[in-house]
């Protein structure tokens, strides 16, 4: 299991980038949250299994056509207590 944080950088919020995120996320059985930044990012929380990761960390690099990402930031988290859902907090 790993869980890791996403700063996703670029043209990504006001284009629905929370909505995919979350729609990505339960396709590849991504477990945690998505919420726009007040410095124009998108953070995201996500916990599954390594191969799931590597997945979804390629789609952010890309993000859904209506974005353009500029810069995808990773920092490895701690699991402790096992995420249940993916939330999109506003």
């Amino acid at each position: 299991m790993r869980k890791v944080q996403i700063k996703v950088i670029g043209r990504v919020q006001g284009v629905y980038f929370r909505v995919f995120t979350q729609n990505k996320a339960k396709h590849f059985g991504i477990k945690g949250s998505v919420k726009n930044l007040a410095d124009g990012s998108v953070e995201i929380i996500a916990e599954a299994e390594h191969i799931a990761i590597e997945n979804f960390i390629k789609w952010c690099h890309k993000g859904p056509i209506t974005a353009r990402v500029d810069l995808v930031e990773i920092v490895d988290l701690t699991v402790e207590e096992p995420l249940t859902e993916f939330l999109i907090i506003k």
